[in-house]
């Protein structure tokens, strides 16, 4: 999955405007109009396509962070990682969210997909922990599905 699809589905999900992702964005210092995040959006077929930078994406990110639960208490802004894996994807988007353990099982259950406790956490260790574990392309996939759909 590249940082375009996962800009797109949570957009989606989230139920954000162009205008109102690069104003997330703006939340880190970075600076971008609702014109290219239209062009991010886009398709890699469709005309105009420009693949996302991890650094962008990391800045989105941070700044839904910041979106939805203020500003750090120091005022700083956190700097943008080179290279963005799913877990920290999976990690910001729990941050942003505020989502313990039980309401991401919520999340992926409005997938009809199980995510043992144990491999959930696995997920938030650092890398070198002997119980990490990457972030498979099909968790993300599902845990953004998720958050697009409503319980039933």
């Amino acid at each position: 999955m590249t940082n375009n699809d996962i800009l797109r589905r949570l957009r989606h999900a989230l139920n954000l405007n162009d205008a109102k992702v690069a104003e997330i964005i703006g939340h880190t210092g970075g600076t971008t109009s609702s014109t290219q995040v239209t062009i991010w959006l886009k398709r890699e077929e469709d005309e105009g396509f420009e693949a996302l930078p991890d650094v962008i994406l990391c800045r989105f990110l941070d700044g839904l962070i910041i979106e939805k639960r203020g500003p750090r208490a120091d005022g700083s802004i956190p700097e943008p990682l080179e290279i963005l894996s799913n877990n920290e994807v999976l990690k910001k988007l729990r941050i942003a969210l505020e989502l313990r353990d039980e309401e991401m099982n919520e999340v992926f259950a409005n997938v009809e997909f199980v995510v043992t406790k144990a491999e959930l956490g696995s997920f938030f260790r650092k890398e070198g922990h002997r119980n990490y574990r990457p972030c498979p392309e099909q968790v993300l996939r599902k845990f953004l599905q998720g958050l697009g759909k409503t319980p039933e």
